[in-house]
């Protein structure tokens, strides 16, 4: 069959909006039909990537339902509304390799980083990077699940663990920044400090549950966390990944020092790096802080219906994320305006 995508064709190239061709889905895959997809930054880092293969299928947070099952599929059937993730539903060791789905374009295979393509009308994915939602969830909003929620909410609940009562300092409020603000109010931590450079996003983040916001473009945000937080915050989250906020969130955690009852805080690193950071190693060791990676830290089966329960009996507000919506034809407007700065929560687009 042919469905309509957005895809890269050339690297350096603008996103076209052409039609792919899909075979039927093989024996561990399956045919879905997108409702929504979310517009996430590593998609712009994907587009800028030389290295990257092309044509390149872009879009790996969405929801939908399933039109057709390979025959060796048992948790989705046909008909079932499903969320799809670049986060498979078993573990595998060291970063997934993107698998060829059978998509191709112009009669070349399409490349999709996690093996998803959410800009797209339809797409032939591999059968663990869906999960199936009840029906009555919305279609819209659920899409943010696939990668924004996880990646902020599962920083909260898995990498840093954070116990109620904790304080929690999230640099950079965008679509995970503030996913991460939402889980931690959601465990009962606090203080919960937003910090952001821009007021408009520190005032958003307040409806997500932040107790307390930093402007960093106009004061130290480590001196305000710990001014907020006496010795500094038990755990700093980077959803930013730039070298100043790298390493901001370390210094911004408590120190501990000599004793095994001695901890420092945690910092966690949820931001795409773009260059390398200069890291003075005795900010970990001298005070015994752990700084820790978070990728796509979520159980899909199990923590997708738990932030589906939080969104519905509004400990997480995850129709307030949504921000602006766009139509599959204007998703390079949408891609520019995320570079741009200019959207406020998670841009989406619906088909």
């Amino acid at each position: 069959m042919k469905s309509r995508a957005a895809i890269q064709v050339e690297r350096g190239g603008p996103l076209v909006v052409e039609e792919i061709d899909l075979p039927d889905p093989g024996p561990g895959q399956v045919t879905v039909r997108n409702f929504a997809g979310g517009v996430c930054y590593s998609q712009i880092h994907q587009l800028r990537d030389p290295g990257a293969p092309r044509p390149m299928g872009l879009g790996h947070e969405g929801s939908g339902v399933v039109t057709r099952v390979g025959k060796d599929v048992t948790h989705v059937k046909e008909g079932d509304h499903v969320i799809s993730t670049w986060v498979p539903r078993t573990p595998v060791s060291g970063l997934p390799v993107p698998r060829p789905t059978g998509a191709t374009f112009r009669g070349e295979p399409l490349i999709a980083d996690g093996d998803v393509y959410t800009w797209s009308e339809h797409m032939v994915t591999f059968a663990d990077k869906v999960v199936p939602m009840s029906p009555s969830e919305p279609t819209d909003v659920t899409c943010l699940i696939g990668c924004a929620v996880l990646t902020g909410a599962g920083a909260v609940l898995h990498t840093a663990k954070v116990e109620p009562g904790r304080s929690v300092a999230v640099f950079g409020v965008g679509g995970v920044g503030l996913s991460a603000v939402a889980a931690a109010a959601a465990v009962g931590a606090g203080p919960v400090v937003a910090v952001d450079l821009d007021d408009r996003k520190l005032r958003f983040a307040e409806e997500f549950g932040a107790t307390h916001t930093v402007n960093a473009s106009d004061t130290d945000p480590v001196e305000a966390i710990r001014d907020i937080c006496p010795g500094g915050a038990d755990y700093a989250m980077d959803a930013v990944g730039i070298p100043a906020t790298a390493l901001q969130i370390l210094r911004a955690v408590r120190q501990g020092g000599p004793r095994a009852d001695n901890q420092g805080g945690t910092a966690v690193l949820l931001g795409i790096p773009v260059a390398d950071v200069p890291l003075d190693l005795n900010e970990i060791l001298l005070y015994q802080r752990h700084y820790r990676g978070s990728l796509g830290a979520t159980v899909p089966d199990t923590d997708f219906p738990l932030f589906l329960d939080w969104a519905r009996d509004g400990r997480f507000p995850l129709h307030k994320l949504v921000t602006d919506r766009f139509s599959l034809d204007r998703i390079d407007e949408a891609r520019v305006a995320l570079e741009e700065g200019r959207i406020l929560g998670r841009a989406i687009v619906e088909f």
